[in-house]
């Protein structure tokens, strides 16, 4: 019995030498076969063709970034450094590939019928990933900019391909995807350098109208952000229950929005009082009537 034990386990034993020393001798030659002068050839060649790639690369993303901010704004810098580096990967990989004799032209096709079948199934990310195209492309919206899109009001923070983050003036932060700014209304308060406010005055009928013209034109005068150039303006907007409509319109620059607003209405209020020009109140007459009197007379 031992010694049949004995016999199982050196067969073993041998079965297992031969196998190791069948792989080994497989894998020596195939190292053997590899390590040709031609292979190194191939090898260093190679090597040469993927650091002249990387080079190009690194010497046109810092062209990229050396172009002034006014030729190319930061979102669009970073969308086209961003497609650059895939471009990159994609070259050395098909590159590699094709060394090792990969038929592309069969990737490519797989690759197809993979993108129509993703395409179904993200129809909302590819068409955020389309409208951030044109988001970024369009320059109507960049960093720092005061933005309206429907009722959210914020400070852009960022833009993406997929959606712009902006924070509200409460310091919330909103996500609004890229296909909701192309298919809404966009307002950007800090497109231009300078924009408008209109203030609505009203006062009293009893008031001189050519006087309150040229008192109300010197507010603009009292406030340190309203702009020369375009000059403010007064004019006449009406008559009402309550008083003559008249407005008054000043240029700030973007960023003197709250001093502004604040100002201007100051500066109207200390006009009209220094000039005894009364702004009217809403106000009702109640007649109190005794109801012992009306019937005594009936």
């Amino acid at each position: 019995m031992e010694e049949t034990l004995i016999d199982i386990s050196g067969a073993a034993v041998s079965a297992a030498n031969e196998t190791i020393v069948k792989q080994t001798t497989g894998i020596v030659s195939w190292f053997k076969q590899m390590m040709t002068w031609e292979t190194l050839f191939k090898a260093l060649g190679a090597f040469l063709v993927i650091c002249i790639i990387w080079i190009a690369y690194r010497l046109i993303r810092k062209g990229i970034r050396s172009i002034p901010e006014k030729k190319l704004p930061a979102a669009r810098s970073e969308l086209v450094q961003r497609a650059l580096k895939y471009l990159f990967y994609v070259v050395i990989i098909l590159y590699i590939l094709s060394l090792f004799g990969i038929n592309l032209a069969a990737i490519w096709g797989a690759a197809g019928i993979a993108g129509i079948a993703l395409g179904f199934a993200a129809q909302t990310s590819v068409s955020n990933l389309i409208s951030g195209l044109f988001v970024i492309s369009e320059g109507s919206i960049h960093v720092g900019d005061t933005i309206i899109v429907d009722d959210v009001t914020g400070v852009v923070d960022e833009i993406k391909l997929l959606s712009i983050r902006v924070h509200t003036y409460d310091n919330q932060m909103v996500r609004i995807p890229s296909s909701k700014i192309i298919d809404s209304c966009l307002t950007n308060n800090s497109y231009h350098k300078v924009r408008r406010m209109t203030i609505p005055v009203s006062i009293d009928y009893a008031s001189d109208m050519e006087k309150a013209l040229e008192v109300l034109s010197k507010a603009p005068e009292l406030c340190p952000t309203v702009v020369k150039k375009p000059a403010p303006a007064v004019w006449y907007d009406g008559f009402d229950g309550r008083g003559i409509n008249m407005v008054v319109a000043v240029w700030f620059k973007p960023d003197d929005y709250t001093k502004t607003r604040n100002d201007i209405h100051i500066a109207i209020k200390k006009v009209l009082d220094e000039n005894n020009i009364v702004i009217p109140i809403s106000q009702m007459d109640v007649h109190l009537v005794n109801a012992d009197a009306q019937g005594d007379e009936a």
